[in-house]
């Protein structure tokens, strides 16, 4: 079971990220992506998708044509884990 970021990791994990921020209502991280079209968007969560099943950690996201929201906290601990930080910096991976 996926254990809650002790203040001083959660602060070291979201230091690697860029454009990650901690949810207004939850104990979540959160990012907007933009792409040029519905395809690269569609594309994008497809990528995003297969890592989640890989790691068995899925994100709450949204989707408006060439827009995708995604939110990431570990409903196990609800709140903040080392998966979010892995799954984030993956996700990250996909737009660099």
């Amino acid at each position: 079971m996926a254990r809650k970021l002790s203040p001083e990791a959660r602060r070291a994990g979201l230091a690697g990220l860029v454009g990650w921020t901690p949810a207004a209502d939850r104990d979540a991280i959160e990012k907007s992506f933009k792409f040029k079209t519905f395809s690269e968007a569609w594309a994008f969560m497809a990528r995003v998708a297969l890592v989640a099943e890989q790691l068995n950690h899925h994100p709450e996201w949204f989707n408006v044509y060439n827009r995708v929201e995604i939110l990431l906290t570990t409903h196990d601990c609800e709140g903040l884990s080392e998966l979010d930080i892995k799954l984030a910096t993956r996700i990250d991976s996909f737009v660099e």
